[in-house]
């Protein structure tokens, strides 16, 4: 992975083989970034994407392997706890035009993926909200 900082912005490029979260929180934490958002393009052969059952209150996971384009990828960077954080979806479509999607848990890049990251001033936390299941924005 290589990025450059322009001001607020970063902009990045995750190489072959490797993983997108992890070079996500790899960023943040050299950057310090509290609050940021995020969106990328590129490609990857192997990735996993949950949907989130609001009855039972989990995820559920799918694996794709195989040549995708990364039509979108989305999300922020954040604190819970005042400890890194990243809540991310992604969309990727195959050979047929057919996009899987949904909140991403791990993918590897398989040709490139472009990334930026735009800093935001401050920072917000997330709480465990039991009634949802999930981990909230939490506002002061």
């Amino acid at each position: 992975m290589e990025y450059q900082k322009k001001n607020q912005t970063i902009i990045a490029r995750i190489e072959k083989g490797e993983e997108i979260l992890e070079k996500i929180k790899e960023i943040a934490l050299k950057e310090n970034i509290k609050l940021a958002h995020v969106s990328a393009i590129g490609a990857t052969n192997d990735f996993t994407v949950g949907v989130f059952k609001t009855v039972e209150k989990k995820y559920d996971a799918n694996t794709f392997t195989g040549d995708f384009e990364i039509v979108s990828l989305s999300g922020t960077i954040n604190t819970m706890n005042d400890e890194f954080y990243t809540h991310i979806h992604m969309s990727a479509g195959d050979v047929n035009g057919h996009v899987f999607g949904g909140h991403l848990n791990r993918a590897i890049v398989s040709a490139t993926c472009e990334m930026v990251i735009t800093i935001i001033d401050g920072k917000v936390d997330r709480y465990f909200d039991e009634e949802i299941g999930l981990n909230l924005f939490k506002f002061d």
